[in-house]
């Protein structure tokens, strides 16, 4: 089905009980993620960008509206599909790059944990050397640059055969020479036909982004 896009979201809303009662963090959202680009949701902090992500990524359920996955219409779906779809199709990075690897674990060996995360094995000398990491197998994470962490991280992802990658600001905790590298990963991804989706506020990987969906307030931007 070539014309399904990767998700297509309709009148997506997201509520959060507060002490001080309901807050909308997302209203009515509607855009489509075309497959094997990079789509960036870009807007400033508290815009729902986030948010959003994390309901693409069938972590969070909307509190209405529909969200379709390659076909698919997830938001009626039982815990347990969700949580195979996730499995086998979705890899999610966040942006402290420690947050997404194992610190007690060599540079190697947090690949072949997240492919068994997923039940598959994987070449990690093969993934080391795309990633421009290949002499760092043996290190440990603290040995890493920030840049090179977040690079591992996606590492893990194509480790985890991940066939659609999301990333909540994955530049926003490094610096330029750092976030350098993630931009330079995340084209290579793109170029390699996989399907990436991105929260961000930072104007180079905006500018980076083949559809770009702006948020302000909770609302996607006419």
């Amino acid at each position: 089905m070539p014309d399904v896009p990767m998700f297509q979201l309709d009148g997506v809303g997201v509520d959060y009980p507060t002490p001080a009662g309901l807050v909308t963090a997302v209203h009515d959202a509607a855009f489509t993620v075309p497959h094997r680009e990079l789509t960036v949701l870009a807007g400033p902090s508290g815009s729902g960008k986030s948010t959003l992500l994390r309901v693409l990524g069938l972590v969070d359920r909307p509190s209405r509206g529909s969200v379709c996955f390659d076909g698919t219409e997830t938001t009626k779906l039982g815990h347990r599909s969700r949580r195979l779809l996730r499995r086998d199709h979705l890899g999610v990075v966040f942006q402290q790059p420690l947050d997404n690897l194992l610190e007690y674990l060599s540079v190697e060996d947090n690949l072949h944990a997240a492919a068994r995360s997923a039940r598959r094995g994987c070449d990690a000398a093969a993934i080391l050397a795309r990633l421009g990491l290949a002499h760092t197998a043996d290190w440990r994470l603290t040995a890493l640059s920030g840049g090179q962490q977040q690079r591992l991280a996606f590492g893990c992802e194509l480790a985890r055969g991940s066939a659609v990658i999301l990333a909540d600001e994955p530049t926003s905790q490094l610096d330029e020479t750092s976030a350098d590298l993630v931009l330079e990963t995340l084209a290579d991804l793109v170029a390699d036909e996989f399907t990436v989706v991105v929260a961000s506020h930072d104007d180079r990987l905006i500018a980076l982004g083949s559809h770009v969906v702006r948020l302000r307030e909770g609302r996607v931007a006419a």
